[in-house]
């Protein structure tokens, strides 16, 4: 159980920092852009730190393409809370609709054929 779960929760951590690395400056528009690239490299230091090791175990799970497919579902729920609650961006309905087809390629990819 450990090896399915640790790639899930370590991927769910990696994308927290990804998403701040990516879209958290996006606050702070009056910082000159070198900070701004300079901090997201130290964030993404962190991203690759939890990134990296999900992928090495998770490979032993998964193929690549399910890690990849695991990564991108997390990335778009990490993604939909931040811009709600960190950026107070709206979260609008062809956005769930968008979503739920990717859910639906997740089927895709895990259906054993």
């Amino acid at each position: 159980m450990y090896r399915h779960f640790a790639p899930i929760l370590l991927l769910t951590i990696s994308n927290i920092f990804m998403t701040f690395a990516w879209y958290g400056h996006l606050k702070h528009k009056s910082t000159a852009l070198w900070i701004v690239i300079l901090v997201s490299w130290g964030i993404a230091f962190f991203e690759y730190c939890f990134q990296v090791p999900a992928n090495r175990i998770g490979h032993g799970v998964y193929n690549a393409a399910q890690l990849k497919t695991i990564q991108e579902v997390i990335t778009l729920v990490v993604f939909s809370f931040f811009s709600v609650l960190y950026l107070k961006e709206e979260f609008k309905w062809n956005y769930l609709v968008g979503f739920l087809f990717i859910i639906l390629a997740v089927f895709f990819i895990f259906k054993k054929w």
